[in-house]
């Protein structure tokens, strides 16, 4: 079914107009109120997700002949919204009174909107659109507190995005060509009869950007010096909700334009997802930083999420899998930076002792740690067990235990950090002071456990 109305897009139009209001706004309010729009941002996403849980009751639809309103778009949708919300919550204390205060929360909402769109696109100028959209906004937000590390990572995320971006448009070129159209229902059958290695080419450069969104290899450079860089709230959000549409993207994009010949994808995709959770734990064992330990905790996160898009059309645990594991990693990994945001340290030094002088951030952390390693009953584990299950169907029984001997694996470096917080206080440690921080970082942390004790549920809904 298509149709063109604008009331189908009415959870993008919220955050359209959280981002144009609140730039007008902004202009003219004095830097003491500015937190006006951050509540203006947060009223609208909060609209955003009552109308998408709304749109998630109807029949699936196209839209404007590119935008596609089905579960993997509902669920991107709630997921962006539900994610930016915690990351506004989050940034109250650290942008108070900051004098780009309204550019932050600006610049957010345009991210998360590209997002959104990413994961909804189904033409590939659409995919492009979106992309620059979820992008732009991010180069400007890690160079946001001006700082030598700042630039430096800004400059990087910016040269790594434009050569990435150029290959992707090359790519989109090139398909287009080969496929006779850029909707992905001419995709579909314009390119089962094309030659073959000329499509994966067309494919392998499509991947470039989007696996620049995804934070994964060989495309995760950027990732550990902005992750260190940009400001702790920065971090937190371009670590998260750009992942999440760059996965709508490469999911739908498999199952919709993809001919279902198209073996070259399966095993490609298997190889980048092994590479990616492979590199992320090891790297991650060597640091003492905590916000780069984080960051290569999220590229080996990007590895498992991988799974299912290798398996997609090949078995259907591969939709649920993806999308309840990106909502439990959403909100798992913003509940850790939601920690280091409070605590406002980032060497594991600092965290020592912790747990007697805030218990309940202590345990925040700890459920969020223990969260990204699948332990259960928290949200990854759910989403970590639907994952080996698709790739098991999906005939990939090598991928799943590549992907088990690496969650067993980041179990070391993840106790490196929760060990020292119940160790004896020294007196010499950090404690948690930001009270929208810590809020977020409670619920983050008891989000995690209801999603995941209640992931009956939650399936049940999203089938």
């Amino acid at each position: 079914m298509t149709r063109e109305n604008p009331a189908d897009l009415l959870p993008e139009l919220f955050v359209l107009g959280a981002a144009v209001t609140g730039l007008l706004a902004g202009s003219f309010l004095p830097r003491t109120r500015q937190w006006i729009v951050a509540a203006l941002c947060a009223a609208c996403l909060a609209g955003g997700l009552v109308t998408a849980g709304l749109a998630a009751r109807r029949a699936d639809l196209m839209t404007f002949d590119a935008f596609m309103l089905d579960p993997v778009t509902h669920v991107t949708r709630i997921v962006v919204l539900a994610a930016t919300l915690l990351v506004i919550v989050l940034a109250t204390g650290p942008m108070r009174g900051h004098r780009r205060e309204t550019e932050f929360y600006v610049l957010v909402m345009l991210a998360a909107l590209g997002t959104i769109t990413l994961g909804a696109a189904s033409d590939l100028l659409v995919l492009v659109a979106a992309y620059l959209l979820a992008s732009i906004p991010g180069y400007a937000l890690a160079g946001f507190g001006k700082s030598a590390p700042g630039t430096e990572a800004a400059l990087k995320y910016y040269l790594v995005g434009a050569f990435l971006g150029i290959l992707m448009l090359v790519g989109v070129t090139l398909l287009y060509g080969l496929g006779r159209g850029t909707s992905y229902e001419i995709l579909r059958s314009g390119l089962g009869a094309a030659p073959s290695g000329a499509v994966m080419v067309g494919v392998v450069l499509l991947l470039a950007g989007l696996l620049f969104k995804a934070g994964a290899v060989p495309a995760h450079f950027w990732v550990p010096d902005v992750t260190e860089g940009a400001p702790p709230v920065v971090a937190a959000f371009v670590t998260t909700v750009p992942k999440i549409g760059a996965f709508a993207a490469l999911f739908r994009f498999a199952v919709e334009a993809l001919p279902p010949d198209a073996a070259g994808w399966p095993v490609l995709v298997a190889v980048i997802a092994t590479a990616t959770m492979t590199l992320g734990n090891l790297a991650a064992f060597a640091q003492d930083n905590v916000r780069r330990l984080l960051a290569y905790s999220t590229i080996s996160q990007a590895g498992y999420l991988l799974l299912p898009v290798a398996v997609a059309g090949r078995t259907d645990l591969a939709e649920p899998a993806l999308l309840y594991y990106l909502a439990a990693y959403a909100i798992t990994n913003i509940g850790a930076f939601a920690v280091v945001v409070a605590v406002g340290e980032d060497e594991l030094s600092a965290y020592t002792g912790l747990s007697r002088r805030s218990p309940l951030l202590v345990a925040s952390l700890v459920v969020c740690l223990l969260g990204l390693i699948g332990t259960p009953p928290t949200a990854v584990f759910v989403g970590k067990l639907l994952m080996f299950g698709s790739a098991l169907d999906g005939h990939y029984a090598w991928l799943a235990a590549v992907a088990a001997v690496n969650s067993v694996a980041s179990v070391f470096y993840y106790l490196r950090w929760i060990v020292p917080m119940l160790r004896r206080d020294d007196g010499r440690g950090a404690r948690g002071t930001l009270r929208g921080a810590r809020l977020t970082a409670y619920a983050a942390a008891a989000g995690s456990v209801a999603l995941g004790i209640g992931a009956g549920l939650v399936l049940a809904v999203v089938d």
